[in-house]
């Protein structure tokens, strides 16, 4: 169990200097906002301290002995302090929220940079779900920690250590009170908080479920309504739910314990104050006008105290939240860009792999092994294979989706890994196996990769990849909106228009990778032809599972489990490849293959 304790103990040490350093390394920029803050909460908790000095001098210098005048006079000067009291507060908590939400701007903005370098591998180990909430609901709670420090912990030491200042020139005896009363409440809110923190990582955890399973169903509504599977994902939600319902619940009964148990704490102290108070003036000790002050010094102290509680109530999910933050700012991406990377090309567009290995880590055996092709201009090369044999992760390499535990990949006989990110990127036109398109028109998705397109180059690219009759069906034409991913227009629509994105920017390489399974075959012949005359010049990469896409390529790479096990012609390759052969006598009959 004191093994237990112990390494709760230094788990929260080290949480909170997660925080703390998340949170400091972020403010530098706005130290001149931070000691502004600072000053004003100064000025206003002073101000706040000295008003039950003033009405206790009221009370014995004017009430008592019946000076009206002394009472205008020093309630005229309450009157000031409390002005400045209001002046300082709403300064303190205009600038603290602007700071805080200045915070949470540049947390967001350092997550989003830090995502946008990762390599597949890295996006893979973090799953989207898990990235959006670390950059929204765990940069808001940080930012929520850090708007309140500002607006209510800078104040409460102060309050504090002032209360307790001001209440000893009070009276003395009666301050004994105090040494019992704060130490019940430090202990109490400790107890309670060193429950919640674990409780908060489960509900952050929880939350990431919710996304995913959220996403997968938005994501997959077309699937769920084909195969009638509404009941069983309603009750997978209804799981995920249940459980983020289950954590959040014993989370929300210690914190709705908490303000019970302080409340009584403050309600007892103020009537022992009252009875010792009483016997004290009764004695002659005490004044009636330093008993109203220490009631509302004792207030401000167990007041402050109930600041801090709060505070720390949000400190553990905090804590939690600026882990997880951390844990993507502080993860390298595999795939480094080089200090001093290649700018200048020979732009022919010649792409060589050699003796290429690729391994996922902690993986038995590579994807790929040995795998050496060339791929030259004005030529088509095709990659072929089974499902798994690792095509699509060879086209990932050329651009550097990510990086090759072995071997080189050469564009121009330069290795990508020295290649300058835009370079590299200016001579790659890729159209991944799932094509993705953004919210906006079909111009500004044709324009991703070329912004000062003209309208007539995306024509003519629409035309080239069969697109052009259903655009100009569309309402709009190039300014007909697309829907987020493309949702609105269908999977054939969707491949043509990301191969019309790759044409706009007219790259010295194109990598399709199984960009023509979802168009039917007049389609297909007809893109193809269309490309064979668009893209005479250049190297052309096709990844394909369907053999009549790829029959008529200049060269035919065959991979099986990772290997290159046969190169050529179709004519060739049906001779004397018996891989090959099977593929194709799976989808063509021995008279349509010859």
């Amino acid at each position: 169990m004191t093994e237990i304790s112990v390494a709760a103990t230094k788990r929260s040490h080290r949480l909170r200097r997660v925080l703390v350093r998340l949170a400091m390394a972020h403010l530098r920029p706005h130290r001149r906002s931070i000691s502004l803050i600072v000053l004003l909460q100064l000025v206003q908790t002073l101000a706040t301290l000295y008003l039950p000095t003033l009405n206790a001098e009221i009370i014995d210098n004017g009430v008592v002995q019946g000076d009206t005048g002394y009472i205008l006079q020093t309630g005229g000067l309450m009157i000031a302090v409390t002005l400045l009291q209001i002046v300082c507060a709403i300064g303190a908590v205009y600038f603290g929220a602007r700071t805080a939400m200045a915070l949470g701007r540049d947390i967001r903005a350092a997550v989003f940079d830090r995502v946008q370098s990762f390599s597949a591998r890295e996006l893979g180990s973090f799953g989207a779900p898990s990235l959006i909430t670390r950059t929204t609901n765990d940069v808001q709670q940080v930012q929520m920690l850090v708007l309140m420090t500002f607006t209510m912990m800078v104040a409460a030491p102060i309050m504090m250590i002032g209360g307790v200042v001001m209440a000893l020139n009070q009276d003395v005896p009666l301050s004994g009170l105090l040494l019992v009363i704060v130490p019940v409440l430090g202990v109490l809110v400790a107890l309670i908080v060193r429950r919640m923190r674990p409780l908060f990582r489960g509900v952050q955890e929880r939350i990431d479920t919710v996304n995913r399973v959220l996403r997968e169903q938005i994501t997959g509504i077309r699937v769920i309504r084909a195969f009638v599977r509404d009941q069983h994902e309603r009750t997978r939600f209804e799981g995920a739910n249940t459980d983020l319902y289950d954590v959040s619940l014993r989370a929300g009964r210690l914190m709705s314990m908490m303000f019970p148990l302080v409340m009584l704490i403050v309600n007892v102290s103020s009537v022992a104050v009252v009875w010792f108070g009483g016997h004290r003036i009764d004695s002659g000790g005490m004044e009636i006008g330093a008993l109203t002050a220490f009631l509302s010094y004792l207030m401000y102290i167990l007041m402050s105290i109930m600041m801090a509680t709060f505070m720390v109530m949000m400190l553990p999910r905090a804590e939690v939240c600026a882990e997880r933050i951390q844990e993507v700012l502080a993860t390298d991406t595999s795939v480094t860009p080089p200090a001093a990377g290649v700018t200048e090309l020979r732009r022919h567009g010649e792409l060589e792999l050699r003796d290429v290995e690729f391994r996922y880590p902690g993986a038995e055996e590579p994807v790929l092994k040995d795998v050496s092709l060339v791929a030259r201009p004005g030529e088509t090369t095709a990659v072929i294979g089974s499902t798994g044999s690792g095509k699509s992760t060879l086209l990932g390499l050329v651009p550097r989706l990510f990086d090759a535990t072995g071997g080189t990949v050469l564009v121009d006989g330069e290795d990508v890994r020295d290649l300058d990110p835009r370079t590299l990127s200016d001579a790659i036109g890729l159209v991944p196996q799932k094509p993705y398109l953004f919210s906006g028109t079909v111009a500004s998705n044709l324009r991703y990769g070329k912004p000062d397109a003209t309208d007539e180059e995306l024509w003519h690219a629409l035309e080239t990849a069969q697109a052009r009759d259903f655009v100009e069906r569309m309402d709009g034409g190039l300014d007909a909106e697309i829907a987020q991913g493309g949702t609105n227009v269908s999977g054939g629509q969707r491949q043509r228009l990301a191969i019309a994105r790759a044409l706009v920017r007219r790259p010295e390489i194109y990598l399709f990778d199984d960009s023509f399974s979802a168009l039917d075959y007049a389609t297909d012949a007809a893109l193809r032809a269309a490309l064979a005359r668009e893209t005479g010049r250049a190297t052309v990469v096709i990844v394909a599972q369907r053999v009549s896409t790829i029959r008529n390529a200049d060269r035919i790479v065959v991979l099986d489990e990772g290997r290159v096990v046969g190169t050529g012609t179709h004519t060739e390759l049906m001779a004397d490849n018996e891989t090959y052969r099977e593929i194709v006598l799976s989808q063509l009959t021995e008279q349509e293959a010859a």
